[in-house]
């Protein structure tokens, strides 16, 4: 019978995390001392900055356990983190993992937790160096901090796109909000683990090589990621910038898993693509003569699909779509918010 966290305890947790870390991870450069004191040492890279990032995921709140196994969890929550260090430009290197557990816990489902940590991890040659785990009786969290390195004066930012720049993206966001409201209405075991809609919720993957090849290259001048829904975080790039956005509705990048759903559910996927869905793709701008050399850049990582699909104006935060038409409307979008309503606003 699998054992509970109750019965080994903090420490003998601990231990069994280590040295499963030990097989499946990995030792980065510049790791003096990873898990096993009060702190890490590590060591930047010459002529690197760090960029470093925390996301909290908490139960019920930014996943639904009954959707993701342990495995799928676990990599979901390190792609958070890495999709924030892509947007940078960087090179993820160490992280450090927080957690609150209930007792009554499956030893093995947390250690699957850290196999997903893992996996996600040992592509980028970036490992998990300490953390902490406290008691729950409520929900439980995974609280991930992330560190990378940019090369100095290298990073990518939200504060560089200028008026008459084009505005590209990668992939198809919109996905994964489709998944999910897949597996709510079918439920994790009706047949849909191989659904590309489904698979965009349950295995994303964040663009950090795509990023880091664009770090320092002069093309592009501001990037961020998909995190909160595509129109939400096109309007924090924007306001950071001190810029406007008009969108081409026929450029969109729709893919033909998301016009099949919405066309079943009869709703306009442009409102899919618009609102909060967690896919962690990148936006990004680059001056009109630039935009092939940035596709090249960006595809020639994994073939990621990259699209321009609008323009920076210089209205600062008027965010709008040209429909097929010609005729254009204000776009409104808070995008995900922690503390106002989930609803999307466009």
């Amino acid at each position: 019978m699998e054992k509970k966290i109750a019965e080994i305890g903090e420490f003998g947790l601990i231990d069994r995390l280590r040295r499963l870390l030990d097989l499946e991870g990995c030792q980065p450069p510049g790791l003096s001392l990873g898990i096993g004191d009060d702190a890490a040492l590590l060591q930047a890279q010459p002529g690197c900055q760090w960029a470093v990032t925390c996301d909290v995921l908490a139960e019920g709140r930014h996943y639904l356990s009954e959707y993701l196994t342990a495995f799928q969890l676990g990599k979901r929550a390190m792609a958070v983190n890495l999709s924030d260090i892509a947007a940078m430009g960087g090179q993820p290197r160490y992280a450090l993992v927080a957690l609150g557990l209930r007792g009554s816990t499956l030893v093995g489902d947390v250690e699957n937790w850290y196999r997903g940590f893992a996996a996600a991890l040992n592509p980028w040659d970036a490992a998990i160096v300490g953390g902490n785990m406290t008691q729950v009786d409520g929900s439980q969290f995974i609280s991930i901090t992330l560190m990378g390195e940019v090369p100095a004066g290298q990073a990518l930012r939200r504060s560089g796109a200028s008026p008459g720049q084009a505005i590209l993206v990668t992939g198809y966001p919109g996905q994964a909000a489709a998944g999910l409201r897949l597996l709510q209405e079918r439920g994790q075991d009706g047949g849909l683990e191989d659904h590309p809609l489904v698979q965009a919720y349950t295995s994303p993957m964040p663009r950090v090589g795509e990023g880091r090849a664009m770090a320092g290259d002069r093309v592009v001048s501001a990037a961020i990621d998909t995190s909160d829904g595509f129109l939400g975080d096109l309007g924090n790039l924007c306001a950071a910038s001190g810029v406007g956005a008009r969108l081409w509705a026929a450029q969109l990048p729709l893919s033909p898993a998301l016009r099949a759903a919405t066309a079943k559910w009869g709703e306009d996927p442009v409102r899919w693509f618009l609102g909060p869905s967690d896919d962690y793709e990148l936006i990004v701008t680059c001056a009109p003569e630039q935009v092939e050399a940035a596709k090249r850049r960006i595809a020639g990582v994994n073939q990621a699909p990259v699209h321009q699909v609008g323009v920076i104006t210089p209205e600062r935060d008027c965010l709008e779509i040209e429909g097929e038409s010609g005729l254009s409307r204000l776009l409104r979008a808070r995008g995900w918010d922690h503390f106002t309503s989930r609803d999307k606003e466009i």
